[in-house]
């Protein structure tokens, strides 16, 4: 079994359970999946830097990604309808576990002048998006081989029905929230 899911079984749902009064297991929320996007901007243009940002999100995720296109045209960023914009993956169950145990626990700390996520990027549903600016964070890549950095969201999705019970299933699982 999976570390993070051991942990989310076996202390996270008595912990949560006793937080908020749940009578029953089932109603203990979980995350539901992860969702990387990665938009690629101007790189678009250039068919080797596509390939290439392909490449690393394969690497980062464990899952190849897929290519988003434009809904519609849009002249000033010279965008076409059905032109590529951007990568992304959808990571369930164990992928999804062993991304956030690295995310969490190995690339988070490595973010210059870190001081914790901020809390404010709960939406209203229970769900948390991050955005970091560079995919350098991530041990997988060779720096050398990276031709251009990078920004990436990471939205992790939960059956929680309210910013607090999220907050605290992440806390459980050891997201270094900011103290503000």
């Amino acid at each position: 079994m999976v570390q993070f899911k051991e942990l989310y079984i076996k202390t996270i749902v008595p912990e949560l359970m006793k937080t908020f009064g749940y009578s029953n297991t089932m109603e203990v929320p979980c995350i539901d999946k992860v969702v990387v996007n990665v938009g690629m901007g101007e790189m678009a243009h250039t068919k080797e830097l596509v390939e290439k940002v392909r490449d690393e999100i394969a690497l980062i995720t464990g899952q190849r990604p897929a290519l988003t296109r434009a809904r519609q045209s849009i002249s000033n960023f010279k965008i076409r309808e059905g032109s590529p914009v951007g990568y992304k993956v959808t990571l369930r169950r164990q992928r999804m576990y062993e991304f956030l145990d690295r995310l969490i626990n190995f690339c988070i700390p490595r973010i210059r002048d870190f001081r914790g996520v901020p809390r404010s990027a709960f939406d209203g549903h229970g769900n948390y998006t991050l955005g970091l600016k560079e995919q350098t964070i991530f041990p997988e890549l060779d720096l050398d081989k990276i031709p251009r950095p990078h920004g990436m969201d990471i939205c992790i999705v939960t059956t929680a029905k309210s910013k607090e019970e999220a907050m605290e299933l992440l806390k459980g699982f050891g997201m270094p929230f900011s103290r503000k």
